[in-house]
C-alpha cells in the first residue's frame, strides 16, 4: 500500500495547527511541528485502515520537513506514539525541504505498507 503525502489536515480539509507566516508567506514559528506530525500520522493510520492495514504494517516512511531541528525535537516521541511501540520497525528517512504544498505546513509524510510484513 502506497500512501502519498499526508499532512496536518482534518477530515474537512482544514489545516490543524498551521504555522504562522511572516510577511513573505514563510512559516515564522516551528513550534507546531509535533502537532502537525501527529495529525499526519493519524491521517496515515485512517487511510491504512481502509485497506485492513495498521501502522505496524508500514515498512518505509519518508518525512519531508521545513526545519530539521524542530523535527528532531519531536520526531522520536511522536513516532513512538503513532506506531504504539518504543522501537518502530519501519525504515525511516527525514529530508529537509524549502517548501511544502500549503504554506503553513511544516511536515509531509509518505509511506509504504505491506500487510503482515511485521507479523512475528
Amino acid at each position: 500500500i502506497f500512501i502519498s503525502g499526508q499532512f496536518n489536515h482534518d477530515e474537512e480539509g482544514n489545516l490543524v495547527a498551521p504555522a504562522p507566516l511572516d510577511a513573505d508567506g514563510r512559516p515564522s514559528d516551528f513550534s507546531s511541528m509535533g502537532e502537525q506530525m501527529r495529525v499526519s500520522y493519524d491521517n496515515i493510520a485512517k487511510l491504512l485502515a481502509l485497506y485492513g492495514a495498521t501502522m505496524q504494517d508500514v515498512v518505509e516512511e519518508t518525512l519531508y520537513v521545513l526545519d530539521m531541528d524542530a523535527a528532531f525535537a519531536v520526531v522520536g516521541k511522536v513516532r513512538k506514539a503513532a506506531y504504539g511501540t518504543e522501537r518502530p520497525e519501519a525504515a525511516s528517512n527525514i529530508i529537509g525541504v524549502s517548501r511544502l504544498a500549503q504554506r503553513p505546513q511544516l511536515i509531509e509524510i509518505v509511506c509504504r505498507a505491506v500487510i503482515g510484513a511485521q507479523a512475528k
